[in-house]
């Protein structure tokens, strides 16, 4: 490792019962790290190669298994529908690292990759089908082999990051771009977090792709818009700070190698186009942001910047003049991991899975879902807290209410939709986040898309086709099926049916063309549940991306960027696509320059 010195100070545990995380200390040591314990088994097998097909994350996987009669000499992924950045492309997902770690061991008791541990365990259960294909023992094969002893480990180094995402190298990047010796601390056995599974969208304005779509934008435009989402909340220095930069932080990532393909609007009723997709994106998917990270990490390797994985940082270390100085964390063996650093950045991500963090906001903690990785359960800012530093509490977090069966709810269906009261709130032809911090604010642990034939939507026609969704010959039998009040919901689609008669939306102001009466035959009731994803508490920091305590002066040593960071640039709603990567890259780039230089 670069001017890494890893001090081993005790022996702990012996990891005997862990095959639940990888326990790979740093990339260097990554490929011999599991050969130690080899499985010395005299199983034996039919020589040759066997083709298994299995599930996958998304769609099936075809794997070949190559046995002499006393081993297993080859693993080959022939094919595969894996995310890009979580089951392949780095040196520590899935596909790279679970083939050879099971041949050295011999042995299908492998260490999962933490944040892609389903590819994992699909790709060992494929050449667990090929053993038996073999003729080989798989009870043998699946017995718990010993793991190396666990030792603590301390590194003294200029700059620690703790987060491996999109913020986290960002800053790490920018500070050994500045001289600076840098690790990171990474929770998972993979960098990326949440923006690994994201869209893969980054916003920014007067880029080469919107000139070349002849798309007028402007600072101003981009400020005025985000501004006027976020309203109150919004701290105008630091946002203008980003908007300002906005060009510079997307080409600084376009050099990296991340490669644009195009230009979407935000919604179709927000007229300028400035979200950006990266190859395979577009419209509202996910596990695009892997085009993302993957560029990152390699450029964070040419820099020669350090990463130990599977560290959960708990704890900043103080010095006696209230400076920080390192921070310290914890592996899945037990192991203690301690880090001398001149500064700290904290880019831990948000708190999307913490759901005791999550019950601020509404009812519906225990039926919402998220995307983001489980370990998003707001370390950074609790560490913050526990040294005085001032944490801002918004009073919502992202959320869009879809249906996971269909999708309605996310691809600017306009139809009729109500609380869980049976009441409707909001001009359901607006932003899909709009409409799910109304439907929050109302405290519905769900809602429902009230449709009938004549609905003009290909998702909302394809949901009524479906099993799971509820149907009803009348509103009011409809509302008993699905737990509501009749005379609430009869009055709430008899008063929508009079305005979409009238032509005009008095009540929300819904374009009339977007008004289309509930009338027919038959009426469905599509369910819609919360899905969160970005948050909006965390950290203060300034335009230098220093934490602040409370009296609002950096406390010295500590600097925080990304979604652990976001207040002054979010308002109660997500303003769009992009905000958060691009934002939280642009800080993170100060983070680390700041850091780099003690500034």
């Amino acid at each position: 490792m670069k001017k890494l010195t890893a001090i081993i100070l005790s022996c702990l545990i012996v990891a005997s019962a862990t095959g639940c995380a990888n326990n790979v200390p740093t990339e260097k040591s990554a490929q011999s790290s599991s050969t130690s314990t080899s499985n010395t088994s005299s199983t034996k097998y039919k020589a040759g190669t066997y083709t298994v097909k299995t599930p996958g994350m998304k769609g099936e996987m075809t794997v070949d298994v190559t046995f002499s009669d006393s081993a297993i000499t080859g693993i080959e992924v022939k094919d595969h529908k894996e995310t890009f950045g979580i089951g392949y492309g780095l040196d520590t997902t899935p596909i790279e690292v679970i083939p050879q770690q099971i041949i050295d061991t011999q042995s299908l008791d492998i260490d999962v990759v933490t944040g892609a541990t389903l590819t994992s365990r699909f790709l060992a259960g494929a050449v667990s089908k090929a053993v038996e294909q073999a003729g080989g023992d798989v009870k043998t094969l699946n017995e718990k082999r010993e793991r190396p002893v666990a030792k603590d480990e301390t590194y003294d180094v200029d700059v620690v990051v703790v987060g491996g995402g999109s913020a986290g190298l960002s800053a790490a990047i920018e500070a050994a771009e500045n001289g600076a010796d840098v690790l990171i601390l990474e929770k998972q056995g993979i960098v990326g977090g949440a923006t690994t599974r994201s869209g893969g969208k980054l916003m920014a304005n007067g880029t080469e792709t919107q000139k070349a779509q002849k798309i007028e934008d402007s600072n101003k435009q981009m400020f005025d818009y985000l501004k006027s989402i976020g309203g109150d909340y919004i701290n105008d220095e630091k946002l203008n700070a980003f908007v300002e930069h906005s060009l510079e932080t997307f080409n600084w990532m376009v050099d990296m190698g991340v490669k644009v393909k195009d230009v979407e609007p935000i919604h179709s009723s927000i007229p300028t186009w400035r979200v950006h997709n990266v190859v395979g994106a577009g419209g509202m998917t996910d596990g695009h942001g892997g085009q993302i990270i993957v560029p990152m990490m390699e450029k964070y390797k040419k820099v020669d910047g350090d990463i130990v994985y599977n560290v959960t940082a708990n704890e900043l270390i103080v010095n006696e003049n209230k400076e920080i100085v390192g921070v310290k964390g914890v592996k899945p063996d037990g192991s203690k991991v301690t880090v001398n650093a001149k500064s700290v950045i904290l880019a831990t991500g948000g708190y999307a899975s913490n759901k005791e963090m999550m019950k601020a906001y509404a009812d519906f903690t225990d039926n919402y879902n998220t995307q983001v990785p489980k370990g998003n359960v707001g370390d950074g800012i609790a560490m913050a807290n526990a040294v005085g530093a001032q944490i801002f509490q918004n009073p919502s977090v992202q959320v869009v209410y879809v249906s996971f069966t269909s999708g309605v709810g996310i691809n600017e269906e306009s139809g009729l939709i109500v609380s869980e009261d049976g009441k409707r709130v909001v001009n359901e032809y607006t932003y899909q986040f709009h409409v799910g911090d109304a439907l929050r604010k109302e405290n519905s642990n769900v809602a429902y898309y009230i449709a009938t034939s004549n609905d003009p939507n290909k998702t909302v026609q394809y949901a009524m086709t479906l099993d799971s969704t509820v149907s009803a010959n009348s509103i009011e039998e409809l509302a008993k099926l699905i737990n509501i009040d009749e005379k609430t919901l009869k009055a709430t689609v008899d008063r929508y049916n009079e305005l979409c008669k009238k032509g005009t939306d008095d009540d929300f102001g819904k374009p009339a063309d977007k008004m289309i009466a509930v009338e027919g035959e038959k009426y469905f009731a599509i369910q819609l549940n919360p899905a969160v994803t970005v948050t909006y508490s965390g950290i203060v920091t300034d335009l230098g991306s220093h934490v602040l305590d409370k009296d609002n002066k950096p406390i010295k040593g500590l600097y925080a960027a990304g979604e652990t960071a976001f207040p002054g640039l979010f308002g109660t709603e997500y303003p769009g696509c992009g905000v958060a990567i691009s934002s939280g890259s642009y800080y993170g780039r100060v983070a680390g320059e700041n850091a780099a230089k003690g500034q």
